[in-house]
């Protein structure tokens, strides 16, 4: 009878089922979030990049192709039909197909046309007239404007009869809502249109419109057509300068040849609209070659050959693309390194559940190899055996990523999965080759003491120094951007890793010296853990790289989320000055101070009279001049941290007619202490003497400001027009309310939130602290699975000394013990580190932008802070589950007794 042979694979899984489960519980959960990353970051990017644009306004981010009217050299009959729509539609297709992807065309909000570039005056009495000047209209014969608008009263324009031509006596046209409201055009209304050479064009209006949309492609790009404007004449000044309205008439595209018989001198246009919904931000390099192509380059010779050649073409699309990739481009190197770190310390688990294997069956890899079997065969068995769990629970963390995350690009999210499963599934296969490349009948020591370190760890130890060093180096000088390079990116990571690789080397020298006192002691209990945990058989080198660099991570990533906030509380409160501020283009009425002080929430009111056009001296420079009540803006300085100062030191003195001012430091510099007049707004003059000096004041938000006393002022000048309110829990709507309009009113709170403009910000945010979150959770997987490595060494020590008379209490103790100091040596480095690592990288990172979406600040740079919190928590963590872990295993070991760890054998 011929033998079988049990197939390998399924009588592994079989005799370890609770293993396998792990690694894939492991692996599908790792896959996941490395998917995730990918397509979180697209998503974000993507909204980012749709809200630059939605801001940016259809008219700068739509393409508008103009021509100029027909050669002149050509037939009446000849320039009068390139204006039809029939020619005008078939160019308009043809400019479509010139838009190449990844730019995207929206058809339904794009449309095209004619309208005369010069605005024609329009002599009919009955229209409004401001300044006693006549309006000014522009004619235009845009397409599809019954799709977007409705009728309000009245009928859309039409042709009827004789198609029309340049010497057409009369035609129709529609108005909008805002336009008839401001020229007072109503339906039947008839206007004189003047000719050229030739009578007036009449055109009567036969619609009042409403768009459907105001604001979108179809109306915004030229808001013209939309709503009228009253126009300033250059030139005029005086508190009552020359105006006239400047407004749309909206002809029925068939009447488009009229316009040649006008002096507005007509153009063709074609307005593609941009589709936001169609542009990804990762494709933001094509797409500004696209519009590159489009203003001066092929794509502006594929339109002018199928439109006309002496089209041009206009778009901001480049300044918008621009704008938001700096944007990108401050935020995604931040981003890197919270990825980056949190990937080490997955890695670095994925490698010790590896590592874990191999230890428990080091026994029976030990034996095959002595028996004959081929490293490689025990290495393809080992991969064959992790591949059946990792490859499906790879999959399956991709499939709940791809759901999780729709819309993001599936290519990166397939590679990081794929990374994180051949890693998963590399990692037990690679240890155990390692492990017996040698066939060995025995194994030795393998604790620290019998474990030197070889040259070439010396060599790669030194190499890692110089590359963290390098990388510290390059962000210091060149800031976190991407001219930086990658490796800015892994200088906190690679900081972590010098520091392990450093504690490693010298935490057995401490524990040692400890352990020599600990021996005279009358317990033996401290003694043996010293002594274990200076000379332990575990590898500590990779469950401590991923615990530093977890505190590294989290420490940098809690600093960079503590100097976001506050670097937003600092912004919006120098542009509000207080908690809130009411301020008016007057005086404030007499009652609103009191009736402010009984809204809910407020605290304390500070009245402010502020004098913006103060002229100081001989009057060429102007200074914001603030008059207030030294007591109480002395009380709000100090509440604020804006400048505070003794309230005394700025009152006025009853018999000096100078007043004492605080000043900025570049007022001061120009007037030094001499005293000097001061003429205000009100035309009353008052004598300065600057006696004290601050950077910043609630009342001004800039750099040049004088507070005074405002007893000391003219009655009209002393009238508050800023109040300044502190308080907790401010209402806006009650604030209002007490204002009823006499002055604009802002929160600080309400300031603060406007500083989050786009959802690149918000989504950084939100995936750095999800990084940190699963770098912490690794963190801590890392610490178990080095405990847990330990555990059966541990559980037969504490069998063979109970029999010895060890206590459960003294055995609880003793892994407490040997417990402490490899998690006190991991929090003490991961917090030192990570404080070197922000106070090494803080001078190359700037966080103005993920704080505020701008490259600059009311409160200047916004500067990488250390965050105690982050320091502390962390570590105080590790500390927490190291110790944790060895009661519950000490109980554990008690509940199972000692029988079964004494078994022969073993």
């Amino acid at each position: 009878m011929n033998p079988v042979a049990a197939p390998w694979v399924r009588t592994r899984l079989r005799t370890a089922p609770g293993a396998a489960c792990a690694l894939a519980l492991l692996v599908a959960l790792t896959a996941c979030l490395a998917a995730a990353f990918p397509r979180a970051m697209d998503r974000y990017a993507d909204a980012g990049l749709h809200r630059a644009l939605e801001q940016a306004r259809p008219d700068r981010t739509g393409i508008l192709l103009t021509a100029p009217q027909p050669d002149l050299l050509l037939t009446p009959q000849q320039r009068q039909e390139a204006l039809r729509p029939g020619p005008l539609r078939e160019r308009y297709d043809k400019a479509l197909a010139a838009v190449d992807r990844p730019l995207v065309v929206d058809r339904a909000a794009s449309t095209y046309g004619v309208r005369t570039t010069q605005s024609l005056k329009v002599p009919d009495p009955w229209l409004p007239r401001p300044s006693g000047l006549p309006p000014q209209l522009v004619l235009a014969t845009p397409h599809g404007l019954g799709d977007h608008a409705r009728l309000r009263s009245g009928r859309l324009p039409r042709v009827t009869g004789a198609p029309v031509t340049a010497a057409t006596s009369a035609v129709e046209a529609a108005v909008t809502t805002e336009t008839a409201r401001s020229l007072r055009i109503e339906v039947g209304s008839v206007l004189h249109v003047p000719g050229v050479e030739r009578p007036p064009l009449t055109v009567r209006v036969t619609g009042i419109l409403a768009p459907r949309a105001p604001d979108g492609a179809y109306w915004a790009t030229q808001p013209l057509l939309r709503t009228p404007a009253l126009v300033t004449v250059p030139g005029s000044t005086g508190p009552d300068p020359d105006q006239y309205w400047l407004g749309a008439l909206l002809l029925a595209p068939e009447a488009a040849p009229a316009l040649l018989g006008t002096a507005g001198n007509p153009v063709r246009y074609w307005q593609l609209a941009s589709e936001y919904d169609a542009l990804h931000a990762h494709d933001l390099d094509r797409l500004k070659s696209a519009v590159a192509a489009l203003e001066s380059g092929p794509g502006l010779r594929a339109v002018r050959s199928a439109v006309d050649p002496a089209t041009d073409v206009g778009t901001d699309l480049d300044e918008v693309f621009a704008s938001f990739d700096r944007l990108r481009s401050d935020i995604g190197p931040l981003i890197a390194v919270a990825a980056v770190g949190t990937a080490t310390v997955a890695g670095v688990v994925l490698l010790m559940a590896g590592g874990l294997a191999a230890d428990r069956r080091r026994a029976e890899l030990a034996l095959l190899r002595a028996r004959g079997a081929s490293l490689r065969g025990v290495a393809g068995r080992l991969l064959a055996e992790t591949a059946v769990v990792a490859l499906p629970a790879g999959a399956l963390g991709l499939v709940g990523a791809l759901l999780a995350f729709p819309g993001g690009r599936v290519r990166p999210a397939l590679w990081a999965a794929a990374a994180v499963t051949a890693v998963a599934c590399a990692a037990l296969p690679l240890r155990a080759a390692v492990a017996h490349r040698t066939v060995r009948l025995h194994d030795g020591r393998r604790d620290v003491v019998s474990v030197r370190p070889s040259r070439r760890r010396t060599v790669a130890e030194l190499t890692l120094v110089v590359l963290a060093l390098a990388a510290v180096e390059t962000l210091r000088r060149r800031g976190a951007t991407g001219a930086a390079g990658d490796l800015v990116s892994l200088a906190p990571v690679l900081v972590g890793v010098i520091a392990a690789l450093v504690l490693v080397r010298l935490h057995p020298l401490p524990l040692r010296r400890l352990a020599r006192p600990a021996g005279r002691l009358r317990g033996a209990v401290a003694h043996l853990a010293l002594a274990r945990a200076g000379r332990t058989s575990v590898s500590p080198v990779l469950p401590l790289l991923a615990l530093l660099t977890a505190l590294t991570t989290a420490a940098f990533g809690g600093s960079v989320l503590s100097g976001v906030d506050d670097a937003r509380d600092r912004a919006a409160l120098l542009t509000v000055g207080a908690d809130a501020r009411v301020e008016g283009t007057g005086p404030l009425p007499p009652g609103l101070p009191d009736r402010l002080r009984r809204a809910p929430g407020v605290a304390g009111v500070a009245e402010v009279g502020l004098a913006y056009q103060a002229k100081a001296e001989d009057g060429r420079l102007s200074v914001p001049v603030a008059g207030v009540d030294p007591g109480d803006y002395a009380a709000l300085a100090a509440r604020t941290g804006l400048g505070s100062f003794d309230g005394r030191e700025l009152r006025r003195e009853a018999a000096a007619g100078t007043l004492p001012a605080l000043a900025s430091p570049a007022v001061a510099e120009r007037y030094g202490t001499r005293p000097f007049p001061v003429r205000l707004e009100d035309g009353s003059t008052v004598t300065v003497r600057i006696g004290l000096v601050r950077d910043r004041t609630p009342a001004v938000d800039g750099e040049e400001f004088l507070v005074v006393d405002r007893s000391g002022l003219s009655a009209d000048a002393a009238r508050p027009t800023v109040l300044l309110l502190t308080g907790d829990r401010l209402d806006g709507g009650a604030l209002r309310r007490a204002a009823d309009g006499a002055g604009s009113v802002r929160l600080r709170s309400e300031e603060r939130a406007r500083y989050v403009d786009s959802p690149l910000q918000s989504g950084a945010e939100r995936v750095y602290t999800a990084a940190v979150g699963a770098g912490a959770g690794y963190a801590v997987l890392a610490l178990l699975l080095s405990l847990l490595r330990a555990a059966p060494e541990r559980a037969a020590l504490l069998a063979r000394l109970r029999t010895m008379g060890l206590t459960r209490a003294q055995g609880r103790r003793l892994l407490v013990l040997e417990s402490l100091p490899p998690a006190l040596m991991a929090a003490a480095g991961g917090t030192l580190t990570g404080w070197a690592a922000v106070r090494l990288l803080s001078p190359g990172i700037d966080l103005t932008t993920i704080a505020l979406a701008t490259t600059s600040s009311p409160a200047g740079r916004a500067e990488l802070r250390t965050d105690p919190w982050s320091l502390a928590v962390p570590a105080l963590a590790v500390l927490v589950v190291a110790v944790g872990v060895a009661a519950v295993q000490a109980w554990w070991s008690g509940r199972r007794g000692s029988v079964v760890e004494l078994r022969a054998g073993d």
